[in-house]
């Protein structure tokens, strides 16, 4: 067992934006998954059982906490799809240099925020 090599464990790699994309790519797509679907399922079930469960619903929803949970579901698609097109630009092969993978994974950062600000600004604005 001694003459056994270890595998690389956290203390060996180094920390990068591209690992951020990744771990923030699977915890939206997981938080979508969650939060996002008992929303939708919360909302589509309010509407079925009438005008006072509805009523509940948007209460809950323009409370703060509902507007925190809805920026985070919209923060988390955005987020999630610009990195999923992040990851299909790697898929066909372009963008592996250093360079521009650490560029290309704070774009895709800087991308989800960007367009839930504008997502949020044209539905508060217009």
């Amino acid at each position: 067992m001694a003459d056994r090599p270890l595998s690389p464990h956290l203390s060996i790699w180094k920390w990068g934006p591209h690992m951020a994309v990744s771990i923030l790519h699977r915890a939206t797509g997981d938080g979508m998954a969650v939060v996002g679907l008992g929303t939708l399922l919360w909302w589509l079930g309010a509407l079925a059982s009438g005008p006072e469960a509805y009523e509940t619903f948007l209460s809950v929803f323009t409370s703060p906490i509902g507007w925190v949970v809805l920026v985070g579901l919209s923060w988390a698609f955005f987020n999630h799809m610009s990195s999923g097109i992040r990851h299909f630009v790697l898929d066909l092969g372009a963008g592996y240099e250093l360079r521009v993978n650490k560029q290309s994974s704070w774009a895709s950062i800087a991308s989800g925020i960007i367009l839930t600000v504008l997502f949020w600004a044209a539905i508060l604005l217009l």
